[in-house]
């Protein structure tokens, strides 16, 4: 597929999608959620990749929606409102459901809808230098769409704070409350990128997979004696799996498990 706000690059196990709109800020306009949302669904599907990148060319990360898209969105009806910001939602999900692990590198700033982005993500790095804010409600909006993984990355009490002011942070503040995991100066993200990389491809395809979807369907539940069950029953069956068999098989014989040892481009 041919993109034009987007730039993929895949080097073995691992691909990396860049935003690639510098000259407005890496902002969303129509097309560029409808590339993301398929970009992700495209890489989800190939077996070769096993984690996702999503970076951003230029200064900026992500300033949000495109100053053109929201003139367009000003006259919209409520019924046009809702098919567009439907889009933006399944971009969001996508993300945040793919079963591949993701990485947001967040080279500068990151504003509104680009905090979704980055919040959707599994891990996020961000340069010192960011900034970051939640800008809607200076022009009348809410981060609707959005809310559902911000809220989930940094908290109801720190999403008060920034849904309600529209204050802008930086990235030590963006760590504190859970949005980024990493801040690092800029001359040092790609390595730091590359060491989680390289952690999460020693690791089970198939574990993580799982993995992820143990964290979407426990998170906010209540502990009750149906989710304990649920839970004995998944490690029974990963216990079971092809890839739990061979790598509890790989620790005690002190040998590296099939998945390293079929894939070297992936150590």
């Amino acid at each position: 597929m041919t993109y034009h706000t987007l730039e993929i690059i895949q080097q073995g196990p691992r691909a990396t999608i860049w935003l690639n709109r510098p000259d407005v800020r890496n902002a969303f306009n129509e097309t560029s959620i409808a590339e993301i949302t398929q970009a992700f669904r495209v890489l989800d599907k190939d077996r070769d990749v096993r984690v996702i990148i999503l970076a951003a060319r230029g200064t900026a990360f992500c300033a949000g929606a495109d100053l053109n898209w929201m003139k367009k969105m000003a006259s919209y009806s409520e019924e046009e409102n809702f098919a567009d910001a439907q889009a933006l939602a399944e971009m969001m999900q996508v993300i945040y459901a793919c079963n591949k692990p993701t990485i947001a590198r967040v080279q500068g700033d990151c504003y509104a809808g680009g905090m979704g982005l980055v919040a959707a993500c599994d891990m996020a790095l961000a340069v010192d230098a960011a900034g970051f804010c939640l800008s809607e409600v200076r022009l009348g909006l809410i981060p609707a769409t959005i809310s559902p993984y911000v809220i989930r990355a940094i908290g109801e009490r720190a999403s008060r704070r920034y849904f309600l002011t529209a204050e802008r942070f930086d990235a030590q503040e963006a760590r504190r409350i859970g949005l980024v995991h990493e801040v690092v100066a800029e001359d040092q993200l790609d390595h730091e990128i590359d060491k989680i990389t390289h952690a999460l491809l020693a690791c089970s395809p198939n574990a993580i997979h799982e993995a992820k979807r143990l964290l979407r369907d426990v998170s906010g539940e209540t502990i009750e004696p149906e989710l304990v069950t649920e839970t004995v029953r998944r490690i029974a069956q990963i216990r079971v799996s092809e890839q739990g068999r061979e790598g509890v098989q790989a620790f005690l014989n002190k040998r590296k498990p099939a998945w390293l040892t079929d894939a070297p481009n992936a150590s």
